[in-house]
């Protein structure tokens, strides 16, 4: 029960971070990404905090066995640039200057009653079942 807690308090913290950094709006992500208009700066200091963080969090776990809850750490092992890396990469960045979210904010959104997040997380959700039936398919090919 204590695990589930954290992962809500965790959770509702990163959905306020959200909320509070502009994250959730696509207006303003879309500000962000168009270079051509006149750009919005404002999520840079927003993406660098979050880099900062992460850097400063992965230093911190490389160095532990055990998470801060008991649990075995399991970080990426695999730091190998390939063709589904790089596509994957692509089409999530196509999806975000198009849309304007990306999955947690979309879900943040959603919560809200953002009618262009339900689209967006549909058609995410319908996305990453493709994925995962695609994916099975090539494996089973792959091993007959």
């Amino acid at each position: 029960m204590q695990h589930r807690l954290s992962e809500f308090v965790v959770g509702l913290l990163f959905g306020l971070g959200l909320l509070l950094s502009g994250m959730t709006d696509p207006g303003k992500v879309l500000g962000f990404l168009d270079l051509i208009a006149p750009w919005d700066p404002s999520l840079v200091l927003v993406m660098g905090g979050a880099i900062a963080v992460g850097v400063i969090a992965f230093a911190l776990a490389k160095k532990r066995t055990v998470s801060f809850l008991g649990g075995a750490m399991r970080l990426p092992m695999s730091s190998q640039i390939d063709r589904r890396l790089i596509v994957g990469a692509a089409m999530f960045g196509a999806g975000w200057g198009l849309a304007g979210f990306c999955p947690g904010p979309a879900l943040v959104s959603l919560a809200t009653g953002q009618p262009k997040a339900a689209i967006f997380v549909v058609a995410m959700l319908v996305g990453m079942s493709a994925f995962e039936f695609i994916d099975r398919r090539i494996q089973t090919s792959n091993q007959a």
